[in-house]
């Protein structure tokens, strides 16, 4: 197994990559890497364990999304407020989908202070 160093929001990892599967986890950094740093430029969020959750859960519910939805057509694509837009949190597709945005990242958020009790710690 080789071991790849790579960057995620200005911080060092070791990572073991199987053979050939280099292009394919540095692909994988780099969409980490940017829902990360889109989640920590957006000012809402100062935690780097709280903007790996964000950014986890925004990966796994567009990659979800993906494998539930049949592609949008263009018409639906197109119209304001489609249900084929995907409201990710870190940044709106749109700015007529800002609000939505906004309100999935309090409500991810209030969740999240839940989860990790008074301790701010998972485990």
């Amino acid at each position: 197994m080789k071991q790849l160093e790579v960057q995620i929001m200005g911080q060092s990892y070791l990572l073991g990559c199987p053979q050939g599967g280099e292009a394919r986890l540095l692909e994988a950094v780099e969409r980490v890497d940017t829902a990360m740093c889109k989640i920590r430029d957006a000012g809402k969020v100062r935690a780097r364990e709280r903007i790996a959750v964000l950014a986890a859960l925004n990966l796994a519910f567009d990659l979800s999304d993906q494998q539930q939805a049949p592609p949008p057509t263009v018409a639906e694509v197109a119209a304001p407020g489609s249900a084929g837009a995907t409201p990710w949190v870190g940044g709106a597709h749109s700015p007529q989908h800002a609000g939505d945005a906004d309100l999935l990242l309090t409500s991810l958020l209030e969740r999240l202070d839940a989860a990790l009790g008074e301790d701010g710690r998972l485990l």
